[in-house]
């Protein structure tokens, strides 16, 4: 997630150096034309097209960036659940568990610390998941730093249960069959009562819900008609527009140009780099962040003092 309030040219650059480059040669080549060939003179295109034309890819173009921000920010806002369930997990495990007596021995205290390092497990996890395709960043060899393997899980399971996990086409999801598992086992302990057991697994199943929720996103393409006609009509738009300025502008069609194209070609960017909010891109959902941040409570809850060292942001980029 870029949360510096001014973006990197180079990440606009990755992006756009292509088209523009595209737009420059045309905008370029169409100066030279009219200006030493008269048959460029029949090849102008009347200003109220281009500007209809302009109103209603605006209008297109806005519509998309709002479908792919609601994509985004729906994703967002399901990882703010999962941080807000993870710290009710931690808080039940840690108070609603107790021996007969009321009091928490040394083989709870050991079962409730598996617990809490199974869900931070869980966690880290689900962050590779959905990145499993996309472990490193594509544009900012600093960014490599945040690392998308399943081996960031290791410290917190056994070695057994690790090598298990590994050998699951969904490991998340087994990590959470584990811990239904143990929570049984608790029960049957005598740790948990009935009503306690219910409310924990409830809990449980939320974080099913949250995974759900993610693959849904993240499997669920936005649909391509829209991507796909933007981009087509972007560059339909920035082909005719050196020929709506040329006869009144000369020379200055060339900078006019290229600053229309660069506005609806990011408008278009924007959208599409929004719309897939998993792909372990600058723009996209800060999960490594948000990881550590469960992490970090579950540990302090539980008075672990091994807390994460949240890395800074990389050049006004939060992964």
């Amino acid at each position: 997630m870029i949360v510096s309030k001014n973006l990197r040219w180079k990440y606009i650059f990755f992006y756009a150096w292509k088209s523009m480059l595209y737009f420059l040669v045309l905008t370029v080549s169409v100066f030279v034309l009219h200006r030493h060939f008269t048959v460029i003179d029949n090849l102008t295109v009347p200003f109220d097209a281009v500007a209809t034309l302009s109103t209603a890819l605006a209008i297109f173009l806005a519509f998309n960036n709002n479908a792919a921000y609601d994509r985004w920010w729906e994703a967002r806002k399901v990882w703010g659940m999962l941080v807000n369930y993870s710290r009710a997990w931690g808080r039940e495990v840690l108070t609603l568990t107790m021996d007969q007596d009321g009091q928490v021995s040394d083989e709870l205290a050991a079962w409730q610390q598996k617990m809490i390092h199974r869900h931070i497990a869980f966690v880290h996890a689900l962050r590779v998941f959905l990145r499993q395709r996309h472990a490193y960043n594509e544009i900012d060899q600093e960014l490599l730093e945040s690392p998308n393997e399943y081996s960031d899980i290791e410290g917190f399971i056994t070695p057994e249960e690790y090598q298990e996990v590994m050998e699951k086409k969904n490991p998340p999801n087994y990590l959470l069959m584990l811990q239904g598992r143990d929570l049984k086992e608790g029960y049957e302990m005598g740790w948990v009562s009935d009503y306690r057991f219910v409310r924990l697994d409830e809990t449980l199943n939320e974080f099913n819900n949250h995974q759900g929720m993610c693959e849904r996103i993240k499997n669920t393409p936005f649909p391509r008609p829209y991507s796909f006609f933007g981009r087509v009509f972007v560059f339909i738009h920035g082909t005719l527009v050196p020929f709506a300025f040329i006869d009144q502008l000369g020379i200055w069609n060339i900078p006019l140009s290229l600053m229309i194209n660069f506005v609806f070609l990011s408008l278009e960017q924007i959208g599409t780099r929004a719309e897939d909010p998993f792909e372990n891109r600058p723009g996209d959902t800060p999960l490594t962040a948000i990881s550590l941040t469960i992490e970090e409570n579950l540990k302090e809850m539980s008075g672990d003092p091994n807390l994460p060292t949240k890395p800074a942001p990389v050049g006004g980029v939060v992964l």
